[in-house]
Order: C-alpha cells, then sequence, then structure tokens
C-alpha cells in the first residue's frame, strides 16, 4: 500500500515536470515567433525607408533646393530681378520661372547634379538665339550661380528663399492718402528721366505714354488697400504693379493672352474670377487689398479675386526683395494709352 502510493506520488510529480517543460517550451516558441517577427518588421521598415526616392543618398542634395526663391541677376547694364519654384515629382527636379519678363513657366529642363542645379530657360522666351543655361548651388543659405548673357559674356546670379509674409494678425489701418494730386507729378518718379515719351498729367487724369517710362510712387509701402480708377484705350496695355514687384493687368489686347494675363489678373499667377467684359475707352475701377501675400481685388464693384496668395514677383518687378516695402508703379512700357484717376491709397499703420 506504501510502495503503491509512493509509485502513484511519482508518477504524478513526473506529469507536472513534464506539464512544466511543455509550457516552457511554449513560452520559448511564442517568444522566438515574436522576436522573429519582429526583426522581420525593423528589416522592412529599413528597406523602405532606403529604397524610398527622397530618402535616398542620391537623392539628399534636393531637399535643401525645395521651395521658392527670389532671385537676382547682375548684367552688364542693372541688377535685373527674376524667381524660381523648385518642386520635387517622383524624384525629378521640376523648376517654375519668372524671367526677367514675361509670366511664369515650367521650364523644360532641370536637374541637380553632384549638388549643382542647372536649370534651362529657352531660347524663345530670352528672345535670344541660344537657350539661356543657368548653374548654381547652396552657399549657406543663399544660392550662387552663373549664366551667360546673349554675347557668351559671364553674369553672375543669387538667390535668397522667399519670406513667406505671412501676418499673425489682421492690419489695422492708417489715414487714406492721395498718390496723385490732380496737377502734376508730384511724390512720382519716372524709370527713365531721360525718356522723351512721357506721362502727362491734366485735369484730374494722368495719361501713359505707351512704350515710355513706368511711373513710379517715391514712397514705399508694406500693406495696403489701393483704390483707383483707369480708362484703357482700345489695343493698349499697361498695369498696376503692388510694391512695384506684382502686377494687376489692365490691357485691351487684339490678341488677348490667358486668362491670368488678362484685365483683373495678376500676370502669370491668377486670374480674375468671374472675369469682367472689356469696356476700352470707359473708366473702370479697381479696389486693391494686399496684406503680406494675399490678395484681393474688387473691379467696378465686383470680387474678382478673394483673399489669394501671389507665389511670387512678376515680370517687369523693380526688384526680387519681397520681404521689403516698395513703392506702387503704372506701367508705361507697353502699347497704347491708358488713363488713370482718384488714386488713393491706405497703408497699414
Amino acid at each position: 500500500m506504501l510502495r503503491g502510493l509512493s509509485d502513484a506520488a511519482l508518477e504524478s510529480n513526473a506529469g507536472k515536470r513534464d506539464a512544466a517543460n511543455s509550457a516552457m517550451q511554449s513560452r520559448d516558441a511564442m517568444f522566438s515567433g515574436r522576436a522573429f517577427t519582429l526583426v522581420i518588421l525593423v528589416l522592412m521598415f529599413c528597406v523602405r525607408v532606403y529604397s524610398d526616392p527622397q530618402n535616398s543618398p542620391e537623392n539628399a542634395p534636393l531637399t535643401p533646393l525645395l521651395g521658392r526663391w527670389d532671385l537676382t541677376l547682375r548684367t552688364p547694364e542693372r541688377e535685373a530681378p527674376s524667381w524660381l519654384e523648385i518642386t520635387e515629382e517622383n524624384g525629378q527636379v521640376k523648376v517654375r520661372m519668372v524671367s526677367r519678363w514675361g509670366h511664369a513657366r515650367s521650364l523644360p529642363k532641370a536637374e541637380i547634379s553632384n549638388d549643382r542645379l542647372i536649370f534651362v530657360s529657352p531660347k524663345e522666351d530670352e528672345e535670344r538665339k541660344d537657350d539661356m543655361v543657368f548653374e548654381g548651388r547652396l552657399s549657406g543659405d543663399e544660392l550662387v550661380g552663373t549664366t551667360t548673357g546673349p554675347d557668351g559674356t559671364h553674369w553672375q546670379w543669387t538667390g535668397e528663399r522667399a519670406p513667406s509674409l505671412k501676418r499673425t494678425s489682421a492690419p489695422a489701418w492708417g489715414k487714406p492718402v492721395q498718390l496723385f494730386n490732380g496737377k502734376d507729378l508730384t511724390g512720382w518718379r519716372l524709370s527713365d528721366p531721360a525718356a522723351t515719351a512721357t506721362w502727362r498729367a491734366k485735369k484730374g487724369t494722368l495719361l501713359s505714354p505707351g512704350r515710355g517710362p513706368e511711373l513710379i510712387t517715391d514712397a514705399k509701402f508694406n500693406d495696403f488697400k489701393l483704390h483707383l480708377e483707369f480708362k484703357c484705350g482700345r489695343g493698349s496695355n499697361s498695369g498696376v504693379y503692388l510694391r512695384g514687384r506684382y502686377e494687376l493687368q489692365i490691357e485691351d489686347d487684339v490678341k488677348p493672352e490667358g486668362s491670368t494675363m488678362r484685365t483683373g489678373g495678376v500676370y502669370g499667377f491668377l486670374a480674375p474670377s468671374p472675369e469682367q467684359p472689356r469696356k476700352p475707352g470707359k473708366w473702370q475701377s479697381y479696389d486693391i487689398t494686399l496684406v503680406g501675400r494675399m490678395l484681393t481685388v474688387k473691379q467696378n464693384g465686383r470680387l474678382i479675386i478673394d483673399n489669394q496668395e501671389i507665389p511670387g514677383i512678376t515680370g517687369g518687378a523693380l526688384d526680387s526683395h519681397e520681404g521689403q516695402p516698395g513703392p506702387i508703379y503704372l506701367q508705361g512700357s507697353e502699347a497704347g494709352h491708358v488713363a488713370f484717376r482718384n488714386i488713393t491709397i491706405t497703408p497699414a499703420k
């Protein structure tokens, strides 16, 4: 009887040891499985990160170049403003450019090679016999580079990152100021004082010369509200440059360009919506509010641009220093005659 109990106890203990060993083996197997799964997930993440075009070594130089850049091109005659927007699409560099004149356009060729940025502005857009090839690189926070003039001489250019111009609060407005006294050009200057074709002031009206100089205010402004009235002759063209950098178009072109280049549009960037009928020979009005980059425009009391962002300078800008205040200027270098009157600005305090 005692021996039988002892055997049973032994068998019971052996069973317990087997169960414990089985449980330990099960826990070891479960831990090994989880560890194996974790290793696989880590390897998959590493492969994904390494294979991502944005994180691969060959694309590393691209990231610091992305965004908008205000360019200054140093020609033998003057410093010419320009503008770039560099983006990436499926690992490919894309560049949109505003050259010394014209509108924002996508370039046919742009690349980064050995930390150098290369982009090409076609000869048709530059009005020359060969393409204009730009080469540049980052130097600290600035882009520096070279290109060539039409005669093959080397030109230097630099680029500073375009400021966001975002405002943290709505502006408080100051007192309205008359920019045109109705009698003469007091408070204004000509872009070319020696020009033979010039602006005329008579009986409360300013008249553009057609193929002459620009008319620029002596005063400079940051944020403002601007009211003016204009009368565009048939087949004529002009514009109002805000801070001397962003052209709000006025035109009655025989062959109208795209919607962003018609009356009420910011040249090459923003189209008026709805576009208003052309009224050659009749007085119209603009009521303009510019706060940072955000623009609102009413034409003849009708809202046509509603708090939209101006991405960058337009062709014909006086400079590319977007973070600084700038003047109002009226374009006189295009064809035909455009009259202006009742020009009033209300600057932000």
